[in-house]
């Protein structure tokens, strides 16, 4: 039987966390420590002082633990687009709600750095990853395609968003190599989206 089997296999003396940031940075820690590979949903729940059951309240597998609340930011950035001035030029409302996608706690950001670096440089998180782009771009596409009149899966609409997310992956590395602002080299890259990719706005 496992060590955290259930809920009564919490290591003696240590106080259960009660939030999910909390297993959260125990998670990143261990990754960073171990590696992402060599870490164990058990070994997670166990640092944690939860059992495997608390565990899955919260992940549906150990993949998800880096991306955080990744839905719940999803509908948040779907609010922010419906709250755009219809005036705002497309690309300028993306850079908007990108930059805000981004606003993160200064606290938070060393966790930020560690979620970013686990994304983008473990490979057996790619095809997981994939998914998850995948809905940030169709989030993107959607709020391009009403702007524009036209179907999600027509070309602009795909454009900008793969677009966009190369940008901002672009400006995730480059935070991670140097010592920039990471609102900065979003701000400063979507910039250079502002022309030539919708019709009307170069």
């Amino acid at each position: 039987m496992s060590a955290v089997a259930d809920e009564g296999s919490r290591r003696a003396g240590r106080r259960p966390v009660t939030s999910r940031f909390e297993i959260e940075h125990i998670a990143l820690d261990l990754f960073a420590e171990r590696g992402f590979d060599a870490t164990t949903v058990d070994d997670i729940a166990q640092a944690a002082g939860i059992g495997r059951r608390t565990f899955f309240r919260y992940y549906a597998s150990k993949n998800d633990v880096p991306w955080g609340a990744f839905d719940e930011q999803l509908t948040r950035m779907r609010a922010t687009f419906a709250a755009l001035a219809p005036d705002v030029p497309v690309m300028t409302g993306i850079r908007q709600v990108v930059l805000d996608f981004n606003d993160v706690d200064p606290e938070e950001q060393p966790w930020h750095r560690q979620r970013l670096r686990l994304i983008l440089g473990t490979p057996t998180l790619q095809a997981y990853s994939t998914l998850r782009y995948a809905a940030w771009r169709q989030v993107v596409a959607d709020y391009v395609a009403l702007r524009l009149g036209t179907s999600p899966e027509a070309l602009v609409p795909l454009t900008v968003g793969h677009a966009s997310l190369g940008v901002a992956l672009a400006a995730y590395e480059t935070w991670l190599t140097g010592d920039d602002e990471l609102r900065e080299l979003l701000d400063e890259a979507f910039r250079a989206l502002e022309t030539g990719l919708v019709p009307g706005e170069a």
